[in-house]
């Protein structure tokens, strides 16, 4: 029988609140819980995983700073850049977490890819890159076999703040987004596009 996988639309949210959210989430959820897939957008953000370290935040300004339970350093959230979190029972699906962070790349290069736009992923450096710049970071967090936080991909946003940090902790690299790439299309159209990827490929690891 296939593994459900419920797609939820939530519009901007503060980002604190929705990371409460998937914890308890995922604390309270049962082996029957069907698994979820959250897309929405936060308002301006940097964020840091929890062995982010600080040096990589070079000038923040009046962005607010938080420290978060998730792998990676630090990235930036704001308003048309895709969030997806994936809350998913890796046991359940047999997926381990490296696994998990192909299919969220192959899923980004697979949208990219629909609109000819030409991407890949690094080994050494988990997200989604286009001519070497980054166009979507990963980071994610597994506890009790279920995984939480997930993908931001960039869509029509301000770049600016990425100048105030190194991105994912990489001195002097250049993130892009989809509307500079001549993608004409607006954050809930690319959501609707990255989640059938999503479900696709998930549906590809059921045995």
């Amino acid at each position: 029988m296939p593994i459900m996988l419920v797609h939820r639309c939530l519009g901007l949210q503060e980002y604190e609140t929705v990371w409460r959210q998937m914890r308890d989430f995922t604390d309270s959820r049962t082996p029957e819980t069907p698994d979820e897939a959250w897309l929405l957008e936060h308002p301006p953000i940097f964020t840091l995983g929890q062995a982010g370290r600080r040096h990589h935040l070079l000038d923040p300004g009046n962005i607010p700073v938080l420290q978060v339970d998730r792998g990676g350093q630090i990235t930036y959230h704001g308003p048309a850049q895709l969030i997806l979190y994936l809350l998913l029972d890796l046991r359940r699906r047999g997926l381990g977490v490296r696994q998990l962070v192909s299919l969220m790349e192959q899923a980004v290069i697979g949208l990219l890819g629909s609109y000819g736009v030409e991407a890949r992923a690094r080994r050494d450096a988990p997200g989604v890159y286009v001519a070497e710049r980054k166009i979507a970071s990963l980071g994610l967090r597994v506890r009790r076999g279920c995984s939480f936080h997930g993908l931001s991909l960039n869509v029509d946003m301000d770049l600016a703040p990425f100048d105030m940090i190194n991105p994912c902790g990489f001195r002097g690299l250049e993130v892009t987004q989809t509307s500079d790439l001549g993608i004409d299309a607006p954050v809930d159209d690319i959501a609707m596009q990255l989640s059938r990827h999503i479900g696709r490929l998930l549906e590809t690891t059921q045995t």
